[in-house]
């Protein structure tokens, strides 16, 4: 199900946790924009979605978070698994380092939103939860997320895709056979020691 208010994705998840193979999984959450106008009522802009079709979980910008984190029935269901964050390609999020780090007692999933193809800002987002913020939870490419950015995305630290609904996913899975030698030090681990 897609409506105006949720970030479109693939039905399913291209996941490539480190040091396994990639897979393919049903997609079980709803990617959430939130209400982000500011003449809309306070009491709207609160109100998570309705969980149906299917959807059990949901992803929330991490602005709307940001208002919302202390809400008694928000802190319940993001410790029963069900809400995850999701940071704009724009979002400062050293800014918040102390949310951030509480967050990751609760969150069981965090994204990077890209809002377009050639926008790679959220690349620098997955670097900096998994290097300074020492994430070792999953972290997953949203939004514009084509086939082009699977390799470097698993090299600077997501482990999973919710590729744009028009992407193949049998074509995505190939992706990560292409090269066997990897020649810069990545997320995943050291380079390759080329012997000549």
């Amino acid at each position: 199900m897609s409506n105006i208010n949720t970030i479109p994705a693939h039905e399913q998840i291209l996941h490539f946790p480190k040091g396994q193979k990639p897979s393919l999984a049903p997609n079980e959450w709803l990617i959430w924009r939130g209400n982000n106008s500011k003449n809309e009522d306070a009491g709207t802009n609160s109100r998570l979605p309705d969980l149906d079709h299917g959807k059990k979980k949901v992803l929330v910008p991490f602005g709307w978070w940001i208002t919302h984190h202390n809400e008694s029935d928000i802190q319940a269901k993001a410790k029963n698994g069900q809400i995850g964050v999701w940071f704009a390609a724009d979002e400062d999020i050293l800014k918040h380092a102390d949310l951030i780090k509480q967050g990751k007692a609760v969150w069981p999933l965090v994204a990077a939103h890209f809002p377009i193809f050639r926008d790679g800002r959220s690349f620098s987002t997955a670097a900096l939860l998994r290097d300074r913020f020492n994430w070792a939870g999953e972290i997953r490419a949203i939004g514009d997320v084509l086939i082009d950015q699977l390799l470097q995305g698993a090299r600077v630290g997501f482990d999973s895709f919710a590729l744009r609904p028009d992407q193949k996913t049998d074509v995505a899975l190939k992706q990560f056979d292409l090269f066997s030698v990897t020649t810069q030090n990545s997320w995943r681990g050291k380079r390759a020691t080329l012997i000549a």
